[in-house]
């Protein structure tokens, strides 16, 4: 019988850690399972803390029981666990900044609840971070359904930085919002195999923003305005994610890691109403006030 979960209290969380990983999660109990076991495997990051903040219509997903064993596994290996539910629900910009408002941590990794990180994956993308000192880097998420639908095409949009990143403004319709094309499908590992990087090394590459996986500076994530445009974006959106990605690019920079170890469940989205994209109206806001 599974015993009753401990969900842990704000206040014990809240601490002067060098990482947490804030998880959104709605209805995807076996997903969010597979999640969080990926971040069980990783090593040589120590103690960093989870934080999942569920808005299922039902019970919550940590209160299943592989979702719950691998909670219990986090703690057991040193990581400080909480678990939140975050109700009535008033859109994922406003779940995304509930969840930057729990943690004081240096770095914030915010990830998807349908993404597993093979071993190292955090270690390289804190290491990037700190050797960068940009706003973020990410990982763009793998689709292995498509491992063998090859797209040399997309492969163009693959640019390495030569030095750190430096801030860049990226609109619609630029050549640098195409490089987003970089991580559909299997695009990044296709790329990845073509370099042949030596064990244990990476790179930054230019990017206009990325899905699932993304590192923050915390402290530069809030100075770009985090997640607060959540009050004046209606609550059926999309997109929260490339307007915060936007908005930090913009002032402090930010690259994509590579290789990738993210890697998409390709299950359905819970997210079905998406009648507007947030950030149209972040970007339609910032530049009227340019």
């Amino acid at each position: 019988m599974n015993r009753p979960l401990d969900t842990g209290c704000h206040a014990d969380f809240r601490a002067d850690r060098r990482l947490d990983v804030l998880i959104p999660t709605r209805d995807r109990p076996a997903e969010l399972a597979v999640t969080l076991a990926g971040l069980a495997a990783q090593q040589d990051v120590p103690g960093f803390g989870v934080v999942v903040s569920d808005q299922s219509d039902g019970d919550p997903g940590y209160a299943h029981p592989a979702a719950a064993t691998m909670v219990r596994a986090l703690r057991h290996r040193g990581h400080p666990v909480l678990l939140t539910r975050r109700l009535p629900r008033r859109g994922l910009a406003e779940h995304r900044a509930s969840l930057l408002a729990a943690s004081t941590a240096r770095y914030v990794l915010c990830l998807d609840d349908d993404v597993w990180l093979e071993p190292g994956s955090l270690r390289r993308l804190v290491t990037a971070i700190e050797e960068l000192g940009c706003g973020f880097v990410g990982n763009g998420v793998h689709g292995l359904s498509y491992l063998h639908d090859v797209r040399p095409q997309t492969h163009r949009h693959y640019q390495e930085w030569a030095g750190p990143p430096v801030p860049e403004r990226i609109r619609p319709g630029t050549p640098e919002w195409d490089r987003a094309q970089i991580h559909s499908a299997a695009n990044l590992l296709h790329v990845t195999g073509s370099l042949a990087l030596p064990e244990g090394s990476w790179r930054a590459y230019k990017i206009s923003w990325i899905g699932g996986c993304v590192l923050y500076d915390r402290a530069k994530l809030i100075d770009s305005g985090g997640f607060d445009f959540w009050r004046r974006v209606q609550e059926r959106h999309q997109g929260e994610d490339v307007a915060a990605q936007l908005a930090v690019l913009a002032r402090h920079g930010g690259a994509g890691v590579l290789p990738s170890g993210a890697y998409h469940l390709e299950s359905p989205t819970t997210v079905t109403d998406r009648d507007v994209e947030a950030w149209e109206v972040v970007l339609a806001d910032a530049d009227a006030d340019a």
